[in-house]
């Protein structure tokens, strides 16, 4: 295969209009960043006055019947609309789980509508999904209806997270990759930084859901704004379409348009002289040797990951001090690994840069424990370090996984890979709720560990083209897994 990228050569790297689409998809991201993080906001752990007959007033005292909230920095969470203290403390970890629940089964069900059907069928449908969900979840007047809710808008946020991400990376030429690693995650950032800004002003957790979700419904005009995929319609033989959308887009970026047929023509060939099917699935991830294997690191991989980061984001909304601040000095830590992502990416390895990000949470996480309580400064700044190692890990993840897989089944494997990602996301609750801290940190830097040494079983991707067909994967010299 040529190791030229046709659609680099025909519209560019990253031109005037692929800087359009990538500006409508970090703002329409919006609702899915706040879902991703507002659960220290929307369920915290709340302290209260027990006003039961012989609890003399004790704080947080359990049993409790009539518990009295402290209403100073929320005045209405979930944890407090249905008393998920004491013995329902579990249905608080259940409920907070849920998300990941949905975004795992969105995951399965967004990767395959994605692959089968194209990346903007499946893309749109998640974004809109997404705003009538968060709306609905703050008209729940049983905690049953909110669990479901919350269910479903997990579902358009593993949809949202993925196919977002996937229509951008390929409409991208190779050489922009690396960019596109700091850049996809500006939406988190900022979502991440100005939700404490929602949560301040707005103390009620339903008017916090509304006013993250309801402000967004202008992603149905996304349809008239957002095209297919180039490379998608490639791979499933689909020329014309392909032709008229990238030279629509070549127009925009100012560039020539007299060789694009041919150029489309012999991309299109080198599809169709594989075996693969058009129309690849879930079970074509199991089915050939290097495929197999990297679906099932990736899958391990991505878990740990989740995990990892999902539990250090729980801890710095239960540190001391005041919430809302730590969260946004929480954003605000993130920023730098944004640029670290992209020097990575340019500049080392990809597997060396997603373990060196790996090793970091860890090792900040085993610092973590030896931390006096009373240094509060000190236990945030570890907390924040681990953070950081655990997200730019995963930002790099998501980067390396969309290059090791050909588009044929591209998002159905980044959607198997995101189904552990939850199951880490899921655990992740229960493992802070354990009660212990110490036992909790071990936890999450064992797994952190862990998928450093998997990922030492993966192959190095830096600089390829993006492959079509798992032929041309399972042939690919440069897709030899180096051990």
């Amino acid at each position: 295969m040529s190791a030229e990228d046709a659609i680099e050569t025909i519209i560019g790297r990253f031109g005037k209009y692929q800087i359009w689409i990538f500006f409508l998809i970090t703002f329409g991201r919006f609702p899915t960043e706040y879902q991703l993080t507002n659960v220290v906001f929307i369920m915290p752990s709340v302290e209260y006055v027990c006003m039961d007959e012989n609890a003399y007033n004790l704080t947080n005292h359990c049993p409790c019947a009539n518990p009295q909230y402290d209403q100073s920095t929320i005045v209405s969470s979930v944890t407090s609309t249905w008393n998920l203290i004491c013995e329902r403390e579990q249905l608080a970890s259940l409920t907070q789980s849920m998300l990941q629940v949905g975004i795992l089964f969105g995951s399965m069900f967004y990767g395959q509508l994605s692959d089968r059907y194209g990346r903007k069928v499946a893309c749109l449908l998640a974004l809109t999904s997404e705003i009538v969900f968060v709306a609905l979840s703050s008209a729940s007047s049983e905690l049953w209806m909110f669990i479901v809710a919350r269910f479903f808008i997990g579902t358009a946020v593993g949809g949202t997270i993925l196919c977002c991400y996937i229509i951008i990376i390929e409409l991208s030429g190779k050489s922009f990759r690396p960019y596109l690693a700091g850049l996809i995650e500006i939406s988190y950032a900022l979502g991440y930084f100005t939700l404490p800004m929602f949560a301040y002003y707005l103390r009620d957790w339903r008017h916090l859901q509304l006013a993250t979700s309801v402000p967004w419904a202008f992603v149905t005009i996304y349809y008239y704004l957002i095209p297919e995929s180039p490379r998608w319609l490639i791979t499933m033989g689909q020329k014309e379409r392909a032709v008229q959308i990238l030279t629509h887009i070549a127009k925009k970026n100012k560039r020539p348009t007299n060789n694009i047929t041919t150029l489309v023509d012999r991309a299109v060939m080198e599809s169709q002289t594989s075996s693969d099917k058009q129309h690849a699935n879930y079970t074509d991830l199991f089915k050939t040797p290097k495929i197999r294997a990297y679906t099932l690191i990736i899958a391990c991989v991505w878990m740990c990951c989740s995990h990892t980061f999902f539990g250090i984001n729980q801890y710095i909304g239960r540190l001391q001090g005041n919430i809302y601040l730590n969260v946004i000095i929480s954003s605000v830590s993130l920023m730098p690994g944004l640029v670290l992502v992209v020097l990575a990416s340019l500049y080392l390895r990809r597997k060396t840069a997603v373990i060196t990000s790996f090793v970091v949470a860890g090792v900040s996480l085993l610092v973590f424990i030896f931390i006096p309580a009373d240094m509060r400064i000190l236990e945030l700044t570890f907390a924040l370090i681990g953070q950081l190692g655990a997200h730019t890990a995963f930002v790099q993840a998501y980067l390396y996984s969309s290059e090791i897989f050909p588009t044929v089944v591209r998002n159905s494997a980044m959607g198997f890979a995101s189904v552990f990602a939850r199951v880490g996301g899921f655990i992740a609750p229960f493992v802070v709720n354990i009660g212990i801290q110490w036992v909790s940190i071990v936890i999450f830097t064992v797994l952190a560990f862990f998928a450093a040494f998997l990922c030492y079983f993966l192959p190095e991707t830096k600089d390829i083209v993006l492959l079509n067909t798992i032929d041309q994967t399972e042939k690919s010299k440069e897709l030899k897994t180096i051990s």
